[in-house]
């Protein structure tokens, strides 16, 4: 399977939480993965930024994915853990960019770094991530 046709079918079988929000995968390989979510005025808090918690959904969709395409097959992965460090506001109207790249990737557990960029290509979040993977 090439990476666009992974990335298509990740895209078309996301989790429905992250298809609610509005998140679209745009690369999806085993040691990279880019997603986007455009800021409309439902992900936002007061001001009109992009809600903190909606940051911390977008990153743990994405090493979710990151996980998933590198478990067993039969496998299943849940986070057990998150940190976020948030940096800058994302202001309603400009996409939030997602980078996750594996920190760790072993039997049971991986270890995902997400960073979040805005329209000025500056990082407005890093989230880092355990998930745990589950034997079939």
């Amino acid at each position: 399977m090439t990476d666009e046709d992974l990335t298509a079918a990740l895209n078309e079988n996301n989790a429905p939480f992250a298809k609610l929000m509005g998140v679209v995968m745009t690369l999806v390989t085993k040691d990279r993965i880019e997603g986007e979510l455009k800021v409309t005025h439902d992900h936002c808090t007061i001001p009109a930024t992009l809600h903190g918690g909606a940051i911390m959904a977008l990153a743990d969709n994405m090493g979710g994915i990151g996980a998933f395409v590198n478990m067993p097959p039969g496998s299943t992965t849940s986070t057990i853990e998150s940190k976020t460090n948030f940096l800058r506001p994302i202001p309603l109207g400009q996409t939030a960019k997602a980078v996750t790249t594996p920190v760790n990737i072993g039997r049971t557990l991986q270890v995902w770094k997400t960073e979040i960029f805005r329209d000025d290509g500056k990082l407005a979040a890093v989230v880092t991530q355990t998930q745990i993977i589950r034997q079939a």
